[in-house]
């Protein structure tokens, strides 16, 4: 006996959860904008996702795609990006377009450095958005949870020996920072990872910093450490991380992208900010 084939009309069971899935996520957020009374609540503040720019068609991608996840995470919130330099829609234009309305800036960047100190609090200030800027990503467990599934993902042992562990390591490679909060916080990253694998992890830089990625690699093999791998502590694709990943002596892991994990750690930033006052151009 052969078994029957389903109607062509019946959707696999896969198909079907994913879309009352998705009806529920909807539903859910609709509803959160409606008071018991009946009547809607305001509009949350907008979120603005702020990406630094690449000349690397595959950041947009990544960045978009990044995008569309906190979308269907919180449907009910409106979501923009804005970008530093290299791509459009530049953040300076976001804002303007959002005019006089609340908005929460989060920066697609892993440290307090420059441009989360400097340019995207200028950018906010010279618009008519009342904004409040979040944090970086970085440090954050959640961004260690991404960076421990890319590197499992590249083929990390989740069960390795204590004889494997005692031969490997980590170099966490970041884009690099002359601001001294920059390098703390790319080491506190690297001490969180460290603590999940078991492993030492030695956060370096493609550049402005030290030690490179290089000179992180030899010090790890001089010390027996022979399986050594590239963590890329970069949001997406591009020159900087591809040069890292280029070093890798045993594995190199993908840069974050758009993880589940950031999608809800994009959203952690942004709930965090809104217990912070608004600012407005003076």
């Amino acid at each position: 006996m052969t078994a029957s084939n389903p109607p062509r009309d019946e959707a696999p069971l896969d198909t079907t959860a994913h879309l009352m899935s998705a009806i529920g996520t909807e539903l859910a957020g609709r509803l959160r904008l409606v008071r018991p009374d009946g009547r809607r609540r305001p509009a949350p503040p907008a979120l603005v996702l702020v990406a630094h720019g690449s000349r690397d068609p595959r950041a947009l991608s990544t960045v978009r795609t990044l995008l569309e996840r906190v979308r269907e995470l919180r449907p009910a919130l409106p979501v923009h990006l804005g970008h530093i330099e290299l791509n459009a829609p530049l953040l300076s234009d976001t804002l303007t377009a959002l005019g006089d309305t609340e908005a929460v800036l989060v920066p697609l960047l892993l440290t307090r450095g420059y441009h989360v100190k400097r340019d995207i609090p200028e950018l906010a200030a010279a618009s008519p958005v009342r904004a409040r800027v979040a944090a970086p990503l970085g440090p954050h467990p959640l961004l260690v949870e991404t960076l421990y599934a890319r590197l499992t993902e590249a083929g990390w042992p989740v069960r390795a020996t204590q004889s494997e562990r005692r031969a490997s390591a980590v170099v966490l490679a970041a884009a690099g920072s002359r601001d001294p909060d920059s390098t703390a916080d790319t080491r506190r990253t690297a001490r969180l990872l460290a603590d999940r694998l078991g492993v030492p992890v030695v956060a370096a830089y493609a550049s402005a910093a030290t030690p490179t990625v290089e000179t992180a690699l030899r010090a790890l093999t001089a010390r027996g450490r022979h399986r050594i791998a590239v963590a890329s502590c970069f949001t997406a694709p591009g020159r900087f991380a591809t040069q890292c990943a280029a070093s890798a002596p045993w594995m190199a892991a993908q840069p974050l992208g758009a993880h589940p994990a950031m999608a809800r750690l994009v959203l952690r930033r942004y709930d965090q900010a809104l217990r912070i006052p608004a600012t407005t151009a003076a």
